[in-house]
């Protein structure tokens, strides 16, 4: 009796925000260490052990708020997966079972902006990257010609990786995996010496308000910064996969390395002040300056691929938000575009601003709120549900989704109003114009009090959002699935 042979996947994956067929959805709970794995085993994650001291805590207490911070983040990422095995479509579009068909859009454009910036940063950082390292090497880091060619190839691996789509992205993060592993591996032993047990000891503890500052720094720096397409990399499991194996690998792959990166970013920091200060202002170059010239090429490559698989995933994601907005065209066209955005944005920073990467940085942590306020509808609408999605309501505003779903609307513009008011503006100086944020911070001790770097307002916009979710939408959930 033979047996059916699956066909191998297209080079260019054309599933858009589609639901998956069947036929397709091949992959295991397991799989999903790969990509995870692959855009957060990155030595630029070291540089947040210089980031969480500047808090002015302890290394103990830093340890604790690096490890809860990252695991806890993306285990909400896992949470946000579970949708992906249930529904087969990316992202934003199961959101529309929360949000409504047309209401998702709301949500979807914070979604589309906050992705296209943060990878374009990432694009930023290894174009930097690349100069930074070349000029330690002895050559001219700060030619133009030079920096032409790192924006070229950076920006080239992106969106053609990109374009291609899924199993091309999956195949290639199992690559740099080990790529990226293996040489983060031994810039840890090289730079062991380094690390003053005694001086990281002596670092004195901080208050409860920054330490909670630093938590939410980490959260945000690591899992909430992936939340928005976590389901866009489960929607290719089996119907069968374990809901509690899809969290399990999403946070094991996403949380392990930068764990360790960030606990062995706190010795390295905490050992030379100094050191740490050159971290805050050149995460990159600062690491590189402890290594010999003959590792300083395969670092190079290491950071800057590392860097490149973060965008990657972010990219191919922004390009099925695109489409969920209402833009019809291909996936890859998609993709495409927003690499083409990308590249723009980072050919902008390198050569022509003189000052954009602070107000840059304040406008994508502005996003923040209302992001993780989405967060919090989407986790407790997942938690509540104990059926598949209506696969054609998905994508029918007459549907039982209904066109929009005014409670998840107007709890996400509250919980954003609340949580603006109590974070402040990190780059005041460069980004006057967003200093209207933290008004409600004269209840916790002003903005020169002991909670005023908190960020606050994430936790807030967070559990809020998902604890009025919980409640207020209950009786909606079990009509939509027909249990009421």
């Amino acid at each position: 009796m033979s047996e059916k042979i699956a066909a191998a996947p297209a080079l260019v994956e054309r599933t858009g925000i589609e639901i998956v067929p069947e036929s397709d959805r091949t992959a295991k709970p397991s799989d999903l260490f790969w990509p995870w794995f692959a855009a957060n085993v990155s030595v630029f994650g070291i540089s947040y052990g210089a980031f969480v001291l500047g808090f002015g805590i302890s290394f103990w207490q830093a340890t604790l708020v690096a490890i809860v911070g990252i695991v806890v983040s993306f285990l909400l990422c896992g949470l946000i997966a579970i949708a992906g095995k249930r529904g087969s479509a990316p992202t934003m579009v199961l959101s529309r079972a929360a949000f409504g068909v047309h209401g998702q859009k709301v949500p979807g454009i914070v979604s589309w902006l906050t992705s296209i910036g943060w990878e374009t940063f990432l694009a930023i950082m290894a174009v930097l990257a690349t100069a930074t390292v070349i000029t330690q090497l002895g050559g001219d880091g700060g030619s133009i010609a030079l920096q032409v060619v790192a924006t070229v190839i950076v920006a080239a691996l992106i969106v053609t990786a990109s374009v291609l789509g899924y199993h091309t992205i999956m195949k290639m993060q199992s690559v740099l995996t080990w790529v990226t592993g293996v040489v983060t591996i031994v810039y840890i032993l090289l730079t062991i010496p380094a690390i003053d047990l005694g001086a990281v000891m002596s670092t004195p503890s901080g208050g409860i308000g920054p330490v909670v500052g630093a938590l939410v720094m980490v959260m945000t720096g690591f899992g909430l910064g992936w939340i928005n397409i976590a389901a866009d990399w489960s929607r290719y499991q089996k119907r069968t996969a374990s809901d509690g194996a899809i969290v399990f690998w999403n946070t094991f792959g996403g949380a392990i390395a930068p764990v360790l990166l960030v606990i062995f970013g706190l010795l390295l920091a905490g050992s030379d002040p100094d050191l740490a200060a050159k971290i805050s202002a050149d995460p990159i170059g600062a690491l590189a300056e402890l290594l010999p010239l003959w590792v300083l090429v395969p670092f190079l490559l290491t950071a800057v691929l590392a860097l490149v698989s973060g965008a990657v995933l972010g990219i191919y994601s922004s390009g099925l938000t695109l489409i969920s907005l209402g833009i019809r065209i291909p996936r890859p066209a998609a993709a495409f575009i927003d690499g083409v955005i990308l590249t723009l944005g980072t050919v902008w920073v390198v050569f022509f601003a003189d000052d954009f990467l602070g107000p840059f940085q304040s406008f994508l942590i502005t996003l923040g709120v209302p992001l993780a306020s989405w967060a919090g509808i989407l986790i407790a609408d997942i938690l509540r549900r104990r059926r598949d999605y209506d696969e054609e309501a998905l994508f029918d505003p007459n549907g039982r989704y209904g066109s929009w779903d005014w409670i998840s609307i107007g709890t996400m513009v509250v919980a954003s109003i609340i949580g603006w008011g109590f974070v402040i503006n990190l780059f005041a100086d460069a980004a006057p114009w967003n200093n209207w944020q933290g008004y409600f911070l004269g209840l916790v001790g002003g903005p020169d009090g002991p909670w005023a770097y908190a960020n606050l307002g994430v936790f807030f916009a967070l559990v809020l959002s998902f604890v009025v979710t919980w409640f207020a939408r209950a009786g909606r959930i079990r009509r939509q699935e027909g249990t009421a």
